[in-house]
């Protein structure tokens, strides 16, 4: 049945959402950093991205094809039409969500939360970031709740090169004491940007001058003495 553009664009981001929830609670040991969706005329692609492909992969391809299955059978595609690859993550320090995972497992294996953070915004800036925010909230020491806050680097936090350069990601862990919220925002470089490399707006370049060619001297007619 025909669908308007409007009712489509809700159905695609639905779905998205919904994917991307599903893959990060089953992936979240994988090192899960994000799907991309491609639809060709003949099938759906889905690009998993973590920083272990192969546990992602499974023994002998097994688990991409139970992941392939489960999401055929949820969003009901057709047989065959849906694909799942896995890609590797080219920089692990530059993916907020790896290092929200990061951070998480630190904190439930026990490790101090000042230790746990600033071990994780060492990690991100020696890969490279421009600049790293971490903020944990909850019941961290005693009864009452509060946030401590990391900052290291250059952040920017309005405009569109926050959304060009900023990766964002948000966790929660269940502790003894309570509920931890966790978020990681990873300023990226130039080169890095979410839109390929481009230079930040208030990026100056001044060129060096180039040398002007001086001009060729012409020869002077001499007036000849006329006798």
């Amino acid at each position: 049945a025909a669908i308007n553009k409007k009712r489509k664009f809700i159905a695609d981001g639905v779905f998205f959402a919904e994917l991307n929830s599903f893959l990060a609670k089953e992936l979240a040991e994988q090192g899960y950093s994000g799907v991309e969706v491609r639809v060709t005329p003949t099938r759906t692609e889905i690009i998993i991205r973590a920083t272990k492909t192969q546990d992602v992969l499974g023994d002998k391809g097994r688990r991409i094809r139970e992941l392939t299955s489960v999401v055929q059978k949820r969003f009901n595609f057709p047989e065959n039409t849906v694909e799942l690859y896995a890609e590797k993550v080219a920089s692990r320090g530059l993916s907020a969500i790896a290092q929200a995972e990061s951070l998480r497992y630190k904190l439930i294996e026990g490790l101090a939360v000042r230790r746990a953070c600033y071990a994780v915004m060492r990690f991100a800036m020696e890969s490279g970031a421009k600049g790293v925010e971490v903020i944990v909230s909850g019941k961290l020491r005693g009864a009452r709740a509060k946030a401590m806050k990391f900052v290291d680097g250059f952040m920017v936090h309005s405009g569109q090169p926050s959304i060009d350069f900023i990766d964002y990601a948000t966790r929660n862990v269940l502790m003894k004491q309570g509920m931890i919220g966790i978020k990681v925002k990873i300023m990226l470089p130039a080169e890095n940007g979410k839109r390929g490399k481009m230079p930040l707006p208030d990026n100056v370049t001044i060129l060096e001058p180039k040398e002007e060619a001086t001009p060729a001297a012409f020869p002077v007619a001499v007036p000849v003495a006329t006798l």
